[in-house]
């Protein structure tokens, strides 16, 4: 995959995540295994790209006072250093690639069946036991793929009710922005050689077009444009993106 046709996937993938409140680093990965990019530089630029889309999300809640800040941090205190254990550990491949698929499957499905939510008003309050542990797990897988981990926190905070689904959002966007940081620099340690990060270099072009994406997806998230369809389409080329990785990972398999 040229570089030019990759920048203009990427800037796609900036808008329809931006859109929903998420970063695209499961896709940006998956496209870079696509393209035929060196795997160890892989969660490298998924997260460069990762961080820049999910800051114009985190920034936009932030300013609308949608951040619940008192009841993220016991979220945030062990996914940090979580994230940056899982991302400090070298796995094969064919396990980072299976891996990848499986998150993608369950984020591109979530958003193709995923119904509109009420404000019920009856939200539930997690213990900080319980925060912790969810934010740990969550964390440490986001690591060691090289994502934000946002896509497995949204549905969990749904169903456990945890608050209204902007507020859902604001956490969420904080969350792959922390884990992403966290995850960017253990990956980076990883590498054990400053050349190698010259190599993740000459994807530089990714860089602007997601940023111009994300700031065209925060636009249709804020004007609401179709929302619903919005997030049909976005969850039905995350799976099409999937269902490529998982036959991707039965080639290394077999």
């Amino acid at each position: 995959m040229k570089l030019i046709g990759l920048t203009l996937l990427f800037a796609i993938t900036a808008c329809l995540y931006a859109s929903v409140g998420f970063g695209g680093g499961s896709t940006y990965s998956a496209l870079l295994v696509a393209s035929g990019a060196e795997y160890s530089l892989i969660p490298i630029i998924a997260l460069s790209c990762n961080i820049i889309v999910v800051s114009g999300n985190t920034l936009r809640y932030s300013r609308r006072g949608l951040v619940p800040w008192t009841r993220l941090w016991p979220i945030l205190v062990l996914s940090i250093p979580m994230a940056w254990l899982g991302a400090r550990l070298n796995i094969s491949e064919t396990l980072f690639i299976g891996l990848l698929a499986a998150a993608l499957l369950f984020a591109g499905l979530r958003l193709m069946f995923k119904r509109p939510r009420e404000e019920t008003g009856n939200y539930k309050n997690l213990s900080h036991i319980q925060s912790g542990l969810i934010g740990g797990v969550i964390g440490f897988y986001s690591g060691l793929v090289g994502i934000g981990g946002g896509i497995f926190l949204a549905p969990l905070l749904y169903a456990l009710n945890w608050g209204r689904p902007k507020v859902i959002a604001a956490t969420c966007s904080v969350f792959i922005l922390f884990n992403s940081i966290s995850g960017f620099w253990g990956q980076f340690l990883k590498l054990h050689d400053i050349e190698r990060m010259w190599e993740a270099a000459a994807y530089w072009p990714l860089i602007p077009a997601v940023l111009l994406g994300g700031l065209i997806g925060n636009w249709i998230g804020l004007r609401r444009l179709s929302q619903f369809w919005v997030q049909r389409v976005t969850g039905a080329l995350i799976t099409l993106v999937a269902i490529r990785l998982v036959f991707t990972w039965f080639s290394h398999v077999i």
